[in-house]
C-alpha cells in the first residue's frame, strides 16, 4: 500500500527531525550551563530567561502562581520554560529537514533572546552574561545542522541546500548518540563547576561563629507555646520557614568578600562595612514574626524566629542619617540585594525605636542561604516586600517621590504595615473530628501592636472568647485555643482577632494586592 508506506516514511522523517531538534536544544542548554559555570552561574539561559519572565509578569499572575504552587512556583516556571524549549526545538528540527540553514538560524535566534534577557536583568554583569546563551546557541545550531543532514533519507538536494550525500540509519544513530553523550558530559561538568564555585560561600558560613548578643532576647514567658497537636510551633524551625522571593538560583555569597555600602541623600558620612565589622558591633537578639504580603487569609507565608543582628538605626546614625521628622531629607531607605532586587522602607519606621536590624543569625545559627546569608534586613511590623531584603549589599537613602523599588513598579503599595490577622491551624479544612470536645487552635498576629483578644464563632452562633497563650512581645504572633463542644454534622468555624490598639480584625475580604490580604479565616469540618 503506497499511501501507508509514504505516511510511515513521512512520520519517520518527522520523528528524526524532532529528535534532532531535541538533541540540538539539549546541547545548547548543556554547553550554555557549562559556559555559565566558567563565567557566572547566574547567567545560565534558563535562569536569565526565567528571571526576565518573572520581572515582566503582571502582579496578579505572580499572586496566582504563589497561591497555586506555593514555594514550588520557581520549579514550575523553570519546568514550563524547559517544556516550551523542547517543543520549540522539536519544531525547528522538523523544519530543518527541508531548510537546514534556516533551522540552525532559529537556534541562534533563541541565543539572541537569552542574551537579551541576560542584559535586562537588574544584576547583569554586562556582556559577560551574554556568553553562555551565545556559546550554547552556536553549539546547538551546529548540532542541528549536522544531524538534519544525516536525517534526510535522500541524496537529492533539498530546497536551497547542498546535497546531503545519502542517509544511513546507523550513521544518524551514531551521531545522535555521540551528541547526547557529549552534551550530557558538558551538563554534568557544568553542574560540578557551579557547585565548586559556591564552595567558598559554604565554607565561609561553616566557619562563622556568631558572637553573643549585647542585648539578648527576653526570656520567653511560660505558656507561650500551647500543648495542642497540629498548632504552629511558637518558633518556626529554619527548615520550615517560608521562602518567597524572585531568585531562581539562591545566591551563595562568600562572607569574606561581602560588603555593605550605605550612601545617598542625607548620608553625611557614606560608609562600607564588612561582615567582620558588623559582627564586632553590639548585637541585638529578638523574637520577630515575619509575614509575606502574598499571604492569603489563612495562608502559610509567615513564621517566627529568633534573630540576631545589628540595630539598623545605629548604623544609619553613624553615617549621619537623620529621621525625616528631625529634618532629614530622605524618607525612603532602598535596600538592594546581590541579585538586583530592590525594596523600599520608610526611614521613619526604621528609626522610630523598633528593632529594625541587619540580621546575621536565625534561631542560633548563621542565616541559611535561602534566608539571606550572610546578611539580611528586617523591620518588624512591615510586610517583607518593603522590609526584609535578603542577601543585602547596598542601602541608599532617597525619597518616595524620587524612586520606585521593584514591587512598587509592579503596582504594590509603597508603604505596607502588617494587618491584624488570625489563622485556624486545627482542625484542618474538611477534617472529620469526632463529636464531643474538639480543640480549635491557631495563631494571631499584629506586629508592633500585639494581640489582646481572639474570638471564635461556630456557624452563625455568637462569638466566644478563645484562651490566649502568653504573649512574648508585640512583634511576635500569639497562640490561642478554644474548646468546642462539637455536635454531629457539618460546621463552619471562624476566627477573628483584636490588636493592642483595640482594632478588631476586618471582616472585609481583600486580596493580597496591593497591600496585603484581609478578612476572617474560616474552615469547614464534618463532625461524625
Amino acid at each position: 500500500m503506497p499511501g501507508v508506506s509514504s505516511f510511515r516514511t513521512t512520520l519517520n522523517r518527522a520523528s528524526l527531525g524532532a529528535l534532532s531538534g531535541l538533541l540540538a536544544g539539549f546541547t545548547a542548554l548543556a554547553v550554555a550551563e557549562l559556559t555559565a559555570a566558567l563565567v557566572r552561574p547566574e547567567a545560565g539561559p534558563v535562569t536569565v530567561v526565567g528571571g526576565a519572565v518573572i520581572d515582566r509578569t503582571p502582579a496578579p499572575v505572580k499572586d496566582f502562581a504563589i497561591r497555586t504552587f506555593g514555594e514550588n512556583d520557581k520549579f514550575v516556571l523553570q519546568l514550563g520554560i524547559l517544556v516550551l524549549l523542547a517543543l520549540f526545538a522539536m519544531a525547528l528540527g522538523m523544519f530543518a529537514l527541508r531548510y537546514r540553514r534556516a533551522g540552525a538560524a532559529g537556534v541562534l535566534a533563541f541565543g539572541i533572546i537569552g542574551g537579551a534577557a541576560a542584559l535586562s536583568r537588574p544584576d547583569s554583569a554586562g556582556i559577560a552574561d551574554v556568553l553562555p546563551s551565545a556559546v550554547g546557541a552556536l553549539a546547538g545550531a551546529a548540532v542541528l545542522y549536522l544531524l538534519a543532514a544525516k536525517a534526510v533519507p535522500t541524496a537529492e538536494p533539498t530546497a536551497g541546500e547542498v546535497p546531503a550525500g545519502g542517509w544511513s540509519r546507523r550513521g544518524f544513530l551514531t551521531a545522535a548518540t555521540a551528541t547526547a553523550a557529549a552534551a550530557t558530559a558538558a551538563g554534568v561538568l557544568g553542574r560540578v563547576l557551579s557547585g565548586q564555585r559556591g564552595q567558598g560561600a559554604v565554607a565561609s558560613r561553616n566557619a562563622l561563629t556568631l558572637p553573643a548578643p549585647a542585648s539578648p532576647a527576653p526570656e520567653l514567658p511560660v505558656g507561650v507555646q500551647l500543648r495542642v497537636p497540629d498548632i504552629s510551633p511558637f518558633t518556626t524551625p529554619n527548615r520550615d520557614f517560608y521562602r518567597v522571593d524572585t531568585a531562581l538560583v539562591v545566591p551563595r555569597v562568600d562572607a569574606a568578600t561581602w560588603r555593605l555600602r550605605i550612601h545617598g541623600k542625607g548620608v553625611a558620612r557614606p560608609r562600607t562595612y564588612t561582615l567582620e565589622q558588623l559582627l564586632s558591633r553590639p548585637l541585638i537578639e529578638r523574637d520577630i514574626t515575619l509575614t509575606c504580603v502574598s499571604n492569603e487569609v489563612g495562608g502559610p507565608y509567615l513564621g517566627n524566629a529568633r534573630w540576631l543582628g545589628v540595630r539598623l538605626a545605629d548604623l544609619l546614625a553613624e553615617c549621619g542619617v537623620k529621621a525625616p521628622s528631625k529634618g532629614g531629607r530622605a524618607d525612603q531607605l532602598v535596600a538592594r540585594s546581590v541579585d538586583g532586587m530592590t525594596l523600599g522602607s520608610p526611614v521613619e519606621d526604621v528609626m522610630d525605636g523598633r528593632d529594625a536590624m541587619l540580621a546575621v543569625g536565625m534561631n542560633g545559627e548563621p542565616l541559611p542561604f535561602d534566608h539571606g546569608f550572610p546578611v539580611r534586613m528586617l523591620v518588624p511590623g512591615l510586610y517583607g516586600y518593603v522590609s526584609a531584603c535578603k542577601w543585602i549589599e547596598d542601602i541608599e537613602l532617597t525619597t518616595f517621590d524620587a524612586y520606585d523599588p521593584y514591587w512598587v513598579k509592579r503596582k504594590w503599595a509603597r508603604k505596607a504595615p502588617i494587618k491584624t490577622q488570625s489563622r485556624i491551624d486545627t482542625p484542618k479544612p474538611f477534617s472529620r473530628p469526632a463529636a464531643g470536645t474538639v480543640t480549635v487552635a491557631g495563631v494571631a498576629w499584629a506586629q508592633r501592636r500585639g494581640i489582646t483578644r481572639v474570638e471564635v464563632r461556630v456557624d452563625d452562633g455568637p462569638w466566644q472568647d478563645a484562651d490566649l497563650a502568653n504573649q512574648a512581645g508585640v512583634d511576635t504572633w500569639r497562640q490561642w485555643s478554644y474548646r468546642w463542644q462539637a455536635t454531629p454534622g457539618g460546621h463552619t468555624i471562624t476566627v477573628r482577632a483584636t490588636d493592642g490598639t483595640g482594632t478588631v480584625q476586618s471582616e472585609q475580604r481583600a486580596r493580597t494586592i496591593p497591600d496585603g490580604a484581609s478578612g476572617w479565616h474560616s474552615v469547614f469540618a464534618t463532625v461524625s
